[in-house]
């Protein structure tokens, strides 16, 4: 997606730094939804929060996922799938009277929602106070891009781009100082999910990942090291972290945007497999708790669908790199995905695929709404098989416990 697109256009809006908002936030921030998890919650996060409050990078803890919160509706579990956005500074009734009844698992923020610190204090008081009704008792996943460089919606850390780390003196260092930056950046703005730290290893100066500074990286490796080391240091901090966007959007040419259009990425299966790929291994082996799928097509792995619609990619990622906790989608609304598919269509195709979670970020409520009625139906004609349809919600479950 272009970083420097205007807001409803792209979901990588341009945030500029604001030092002062910044330290306000970090100094009026607070910890959320502290008090909301049930009993029962709190005790299913033991496997994968450390007592310290960081988060587990044991793979392992992964399969130990909560089980599906017990007495939901059919459109209860399918809202448990979806991320809604909505525009301007104040969460809309309709957004709160979801959350309220229990059909949405979160909210994705952009620069546009947040004009201060006291505006988004406002705002997750709100969404806490809406979530203190829903029948589902867990914290909602309230998720920004902090990239870093110039891909910020907060103020604040990282300052540096992804690229400025991998040129920095110390790259470990300063991928571990841009891990800590950001999550304490977003926790104390009461955020729990950052949809960083970018994978994508890039080919030639000034493509599609590398004009907005966005790899670390030619180098594979150096790639990975480096991803694993922010989100190591972000979730030390109970910040979750996503890995993006598999299998890798680096060959991308500038005008390949997944916004804009479809995308077809042709290397071959082995270099996507030791280039492309391989960052995540270390991401996975570091605990990242997310792993977001691109929109391109990749013909080595699937020729017909893109990747967050693909079985055989999602299979890729969980046999091959070994990943076990959350998929998330990119945006649902990408012009990379027909144009004859509805939002609702979309969503059941990506969550068929094997995608666990769906960010509708078009900053209308009625996407969202839109997905969790199709899915809904899906569930209830068996169109989406009932032991696969819990086995996401399983997992986002155990997610969710563990920001707890």
């Amino acid at each position: 997606m272009n970083a420097s697109e205007p807001p409803h256009i792209g979901r990588r809006a341009v945030l500029a730094g604001s030092g002062a908002v910044a330290a306000a936030l970090a100094l009026g921030g607070r910890a959320l939804f502290s008090s909301s998890a049930s009993p029962s919650a709190s005790s299913a996060a033991s496997p994968s929060a450390s007592s310290s409050g960081s988060l587990s990078a044991e793979p392992a803890a992964y399969p130990r996922a909560a089980a599906v919160p017990k007495g939901l509706t059919e459109r209860q579990l399918a809202g448990q799938r979806v991320i809604y956005s909505y525009p301007g500074h104040t969460p809309p009734a309709a957004l709160l009277k979801k959350i309220s009844a229990g059909e949405g698992a979160g909210v994705i923020f952009f620069g546009e929602n947040i004009t201060s610190a006291a505006q988004i204090a406002a705002v997750v008081k709100q969404l806490e106070k809406a979530n203190r009704s829903s029948p589902v008792r867990l914290p909602l996943l309230l998720m920004t891009d902090q990239e870093g460089g110039t891909i910020r919606r907060l103020p604040g850390a990282p300052a540096l781009s992804e690229k400025q780390i991998g040129l920095a003196a110390d790259p470990v260092a300063a991928a571990k100082a841009a891990g800590t930056g950001a999550g304490k950046n977003l926790a104390a703005a009461g955020l729990n999910l950052n949809l960083a730290p970018v994978l994508d290893v890039y080919r030639t100066a000034g493509d599609f990942t590398d004009h907005a500074q966005r790899s670390y990286g030619r180098n594979a490796a150096q790639v990975g090291k480096l991803g694993a080391a922010f989100v190591t240091a972000q979730q030390h901090v109970a910040v979750a972290a996503t890995a993006k966007h598999f299998p890798g959007l680096g060959a991308a040419a500038t005008h390949q945007n997944t916004d804009l259009g479809p995308v077809t990425l042709t290397q071959s299966l082995t270099t996507l497999r030791n280039v492309d790929e391989a960052p995540y291994k270390q991401a996975v082996a570091a605990g990242t708790r997310l792993v977001m799928l691109s929109w391109a097509v990749y013909p080595a792995l699937d020729a017909k669908h893109p990747a967050g619609l693909s079985a055989a990619v999602v299979k890729e990622l969980r046999s091959h790199v070994g990943f076990k906790g959350v998929t998330i989608t990119d945006a649902l609304e990408a012009k990379a995905i027909s144009h004859t598919l509805t939002t609702g269509r979309r969503a059941v195709l990506a969550a068929g695929a094997g995608m666990d979670l769906l960010l509708c970020s078009s900053r209308q409520v009625s996407q969202g709404e839109s997905a969790v009625t199709a899915l809904t139906t899906a569930l209830h004609n068996k169109t989406l098989p009932t032991p696969a349809f819990h086995d996401a919600v399983s997992r986002l479950t155990a997610l969710r416990t563990a920001l707890s």
